[in-house]
């Protein structure tokens, strides 16, 4: 008995005891690309990447996912699995059994019942938000063997898994009305007023130079219909001196024209004394003469007081806002949305793209203080850069680009000034970490022109496998209602996503599982990567991969059955993403988005730059959870597929 009760002890002590000591730090660089690095390096714009390279360390594509969007490419980081395993095929999934899309990665449910009091509502238990990632986040398993772990903004970890390490929620933490981001734009110029899919549009009438608005906040679920709360908002506007007196959330602020204001605190009532909910903001004038512009950011949820769970544990970004103050929490907040509507011009948005980078390198400096004064640990420190800004950015690098012609001049070097910023935070990291410390420098997918725009479900409509009701023209389609399921054979949503309209799956399916769908996916495989662009002259889709013999794991079934991946310089439209059924296949991309990464994997691989040597030639996002765990001696999980990127050695499957 003693021997059984002395065993039980020194596991128990062994499962205790912390990880062998080893001091890791990850920067991660959304989208950088491997070619555009090669060429910065070569016009020696690149001076830290050099360092590492002189001083003995290696520089690598990196293997994206398949389709190399974010929130699936990070998810694999993440976990170490593909989308079979960790469930995100796409941004945007469907429900088969009510063909309704939905947004992948996380979802928020409010109460399920109330009490009614006249207009009044009180909630009969609370809401919840659920992540709808799975697998096994690699700083868990850092917990279980107690390691200090920081990670910062990765996306796809909304809401947090819960962990005792210090993670703060990035790329699809909502703001505080639960949206991707609804940034206000309140203007009197009579020509503005039209619907804006990012924001909300205040159309005013100046009156001795004042007027009042309002800025909204989140739903009142206490109010039956749950209307939106608000807070007024007056702005005074001084034409001569291009200034204007601000008055909201108890705050009176003067900005002139190009200024942006401080972070204001926004208090919300829902109840009266007995329930508010805080938000923060910050407002930029743009104009104020001929007429005025002035926008106020997407209300971020208030890291000081979050309503949804943004960090673990609770209060690390409470400890971050004490420390630095109000930030962004909003997943992506460089307002993209803003510039592609033109609200923003090009001045502005990088405006406020200068000031989300360097708030986010203030919050690396406060973390590196962290790091730097221990002897072991893990740090995980996110860049929206280069991805965001290429996105908007790619038309002044590329002369083929429809709007490069219109792209300032003095605005068409900002992707390789991007590159050089970020350089120097490398450069800046290096000169503060010891030379024992291992530093890796990854991207989740590289960057290429978009050319062109394909509307899948187009396509399927005019080769016979989509037909629309009766009475449904092309265009009348959205979100995949007004399709004529007793005859449709295969739709497309999301991006990269084609499915079968099968039977027993989905709600109205026609094709029956076995057999005749495996022929009718080798049909649309060998037809869609047939399919040459009339416009170009060149093939577009250079893969139509089977999803069944690209994926792994227990949740392939929930996914697409063909992924596309697509050539360079064409993408998936943004309206057969959606569901929609527009006229034509091909069109061209005539948008400030002019750079994309929803093309095959191996058109967009990611980079990888480490301190130290790595082992193997063709590292892949799949390895980085194993790589991470046994650089601190912990054995991967047996699901995991990559391998230990400093061990030669095959595939863990």
């Amino acid at each position: 008995m003693r021997t059984i009760t002395l065993t039980f002890l020194i596991l128990a002590v062994a499962l205790a005891m912390p990880a062998v000591a080893a001091k890791v730090l990850v920067l991660g660089f959304d989208g950088m690309d491997p070619q555009l690095v090669a060429e910065y390096r070569e016009q020696g714009m690149m001076p830290s990447f050099d360092r590492v390279l002189e001083n003995g360390g290696q520089l690598l594509p990196l293997g994206t996912a398949m389709p190399p969007q974010s929130p699936v490419a990070w998810s694999t980081f993440i976990t170490g699995l593909d989308p079979g395993g960790h469930g995100i095929f796409d941004f945007i999934h469907r429900d088969p059994a009510t063909m309704a899309p939905y947004l992948s990665t996380s979802v928020a449910m409010g109460p399920a019942d109330f009490w009614k009091l006249g207009d009044w509502r009180i909630p009969r238990g609370t809401g919840s938000v659920e992540n709808r990632r799975r697998g096994v986040a690699f700083w868990e398993m850092l917990d279980d063997a107690l390691v200090d772990a920081t990670v910062f903004k990765v996306p796809a970890n909304f809401p947090p898994t819960p962990s005792r390490s210090r993670t703060l929620s990035g790329m699809g933490t909502p703001d505080i009305q639960g949206t991707y981001g609804q940034y206000t734009y309140v203007t009197d110029d009579p020509v503005a007023e039209r619907d804006l899919s990012g924001g909300v549009l205040r159309a005013v009438y100046l009156a001795d130079g004042r007027c009042e608005t309002v800025v909204e906040g989140p739903a009142n679920v206490y109010r039956e219909g749950a209307p939106l709360s608000e807070l007024p908002l007056v702005i005074n506007v001084d034409k001569d001196r291009r200034a204007a007196l601000v008055e909201l959330a108890g705050e009176r602020f003067l900005l002139r024209e190009g200024e942006w204001s401080e972070w204001l605190t926004l208090e919300f009532p829902l109840v009266p004394v007995l329930k508010s909910v805080r938000g923060v903001a910050r407002v930029f004038l743009m104009e104020t003469d001929p007429y005025l512009r002035l926008y106020v950011t997407p209300v971020q949820i208030d890291p000081a007081a979050p309503e949804m769970p943004i960090s673990t544990p609770d209060d690390y970004s409470r400890d971050l806002a004490e420390a630095l103050g109000p930030f962004f929490t909003q997943g992506l907040p460089s307002e993209t949305k803003a510039l592609e509507e033109g609200v923003f011009d090009d001045g502005d948005y990088l405006s406020q793209s200068d000031l989300v980078f360097a708030e986010r390198k203030r919050q690396l400096a406060f973390e590196l203080g962290r790091f730097t004064t221990r002897d072991d640990g893990f740090l995980f420190f996110y860049f929206n850069y280069p991805d965001q800004d290429c996105h908007m950015w790619w038309r002044g690098i590329d002369p083929q680009s429809p709007l490069h012609a219109a792209c300032a001049v003095e605005h068409r070097d900002r992707v390789p000034e991007i590159y050089q910023s970020l350089d120097a935070v490398l450069g800046g990291v290096l000169d503060q970490v010891d030379p024992e410390t291992m530093v890796m420098v990854m991207s989740d997918h590289g960057f290429a022109p978009y050319l062109r725009s394909m509307h899948v479900n187009a396509w399927l409509r005019e080769h016979g496998y989509l037909h629309l009701r009766e009475g449904v023209e092309p265009g009348d389609v959205h979100y995949l209602e007004g399709i004529d399921w007793s005859r449709t054979r295969a739709y497309a949503i999301g991006i990269n996503g084609l499915y079968l309209n099968l039977i027993g799956r989905e709600a109205h399916g026609i094709v029956v599982p076995g057999a005749e769908a495996s022929e009718l996916i080798d049909e649309l495989v060998r037809e869609l990567e047939a399919t040459v662009d009339p416009g170009m002259g060149e093939l577009a889709i250079k893969y139509a991969y089977r999803a069944d013999e690209l994926y792994q794991g227990a949740h392939r079934a929930i996914g697409p059955d063909i992924v596309l991946g697509y050539h360079r310089g064409w993408r998936g439209s943004n309206e057969s993403a959606l569901g929609e059924v527009p006229a034509e296949v091909f069109v061209d991309n005539e948008q400030k988005w002019s750079g994309d990464h929803c093309q095959a994997a191996d058109e967009v691989p990611g980079i990888l730059l480490t301190t130290h040597p790595i082992a193997i030639s063709d590292p892949t996002l799949a390895d980085f959870a194993p790589t991470i765990l046994k650089l601190f001696d912990i054995e991967p999980r047996p699901e995991m597929i990559g391998r230990d990127m400093f061990e030669a050695q095959t595939a863990r499957r």
